[in-house]
């Protein structure tokens, strides 16, 4: 089977901006005859067991919840299950033969329509279908769904949409997953190659001894152990505190958060901002140029280095490390970001939910300590397998970008009748 372009078939207003032109045999009509819809129902955690009925949530893929006996709201192969909060559209076709979803979906019990045309029709039509407020918590209603447009031709020709997208999208979210894989193993590869130069160096022939820190294994001879406190200078904890307390539109001074602290690099989205008066007042927790900062809560462990165009900023709940002059900080930040996984970083509870690491147990941190001239050397070597690792890794992040942007373009184009399938 495959599509063409078809000049010949005549083509009208659908009435409809978004869907724009259809073919002439085919028509619009609205979801709710095709859709039996409702809100799904509650489902409390000592409900869901290990088998059973399965369980669909707002899920951006079709992963599920859990499972649970006997379901008070039962699904069937061929209806869909469509987040009404989250991740929101993200429809899911059900597969199985008998399932059920919870309180934050908008089911539908689809009949009188191909159900799997149905679903690429949401995928397609997924910004004007599942429109929403960005407000504080974004939603859908039942009511919108049902009033959606579809677009409609034969039954035949629904059959074989279905089939022509099941096996294109097939192919191109096989690509798609190996080039996410391809990514995950170059990942990997950049964190074995970094561990290995700050713990190893870089002369292959060194000979080595026992560094007696099971997550350091061996170090060369000539090496030595440090903590991370017997290089430091300064090694404190930023602002505790809610940022909206200091946040200010009128603000010029950099407030970073955990959320802006990437490996290696620091993001300036979403950057929020304080004025110089509320710096002054939080000056003990102000970093400059070089100072490390370590994400105490969310991503524990994750560092980087403050770059002179932050210099003067403000930090907010992260372990703050200013470095002497024996410790290189672009080393120190390889170092820190290689143990990620590797060390717990003495997690402290928060409450009964959250975690986060502390200044005692940052200061505490074992770290390999060759000399200033060869953390340099290594940094140097680092720098340049690193680019080259996050080139591929781009290429990758492209070439996965564009496929689904095809992809949704494609199945746009299907469901609409521009490109029809013969």
């Amino acid at each position: 089977m495959e599509t063409v372009i078809r000049p010949e078939i005549e083509m009208k207003d659908s009435g409809d901006v978004y869907i724009g032109k259809i073919p002439l045999n085919w028509r619009l009509a609205s979801y709710k005859y095709f859709a039996d819809s409702g809100m799904g129902l509650t489902i409390l955690k000592e409900d869901v067991t290990d088998l059973g009925v399965p369980i669909y949530s707002a899920t951006q893929d079709s992963s599920i919840f859990g499972y649970i006996n006997n379901p008070k709201l039962k699904l069937s192969k061929g209806d869909l299950v469509i987040p009404a909060r989250g991740t929101i559209g993200c429809t899911t076709y059900v597969e199985d033969d008998v399932a059920t979803c919870t309180q934050t979906t908008i089911y539908s019990k689809v009949s009188g329509i191909n159900p799997k045309f149905l679903f690429y029709c949401s995928i397609g039509l997924k910004e004007e279908w599942f429109y929403y407020v960005k407000t504080a918590i974004p939603q859908i209603t039942v009511s919108q769904v049902q009033n959606n447009k579809v677009p409609l031709p034969p039954l035949s020709e629904q059959q074989a949409v279905a089939d022509y997208l099941d096996e294109t999208c097939s192919k191109i979210d096989e690509i798609i997953a190996e080039a996410k894989a391809s990514i995950d193993e170059y990942k990997e590869l950049k964190q074995s190659v970094i561990f290995e130069a700050v713990t190893k160096g870089l002369d292959k022939n060194v000979k080595m001894k026992d560094s007696e820190n099971l997550v350091i294994g061996k170090i060369p001879n000539h090496w030595v152990k440090a903590r991370v406190k017997n290089v430091a200078t300064r090694i404190t904890v930023g602002v505790v505190v809610t940022p909206a307390n200091y946040f200010d539109d009128a603000g010029t001074v950099a407030f970073l958060r955990g959320i802006n602290v990437k490996e290696y690099i620091i993001n300036s989205e979403p950057m929020m901002y304080i004025t110089e008066e509320t710096n002054k007042e939080l000056s003990k927790t102000i970093v400059h140029t070089n100072d490390l900062v370590i994400v105490r809560d969310g991503a524990i462990g994750v560092t980087a280095v403050i770059p002179e165009k932050y210099d003067g900023a403000n930090v907010v709940s992260m372990i703050i490390v200013s470095l002497g002059s024996e410790y290189n900080h672009d080393y120190l930040c390889y170092v820190l970001n290689s143990y990620v996984g590797k060390i717990q970083f003495n997690l402290t509870k928060i409450g009964s939910a959250l975690s986060h690491t502390s200044v005692s147990s940052v200061s505490n941190i074992e770290i390999p300590k060759p000399s200033i001239n060869e953390q340099i050397d290594i940094v140097n070597y680092l720098k340049k397998q690193h680019k080259k690792l996050d080139s591929l890794i781009s290429e990758k992040e492209s070439l996965i970008n564009d496929l689904e942007a095809y992809k949704k373009s494609l199945i746009y184009e299907v469901v609409t009748g521009k490109r029809r399938v013969v």
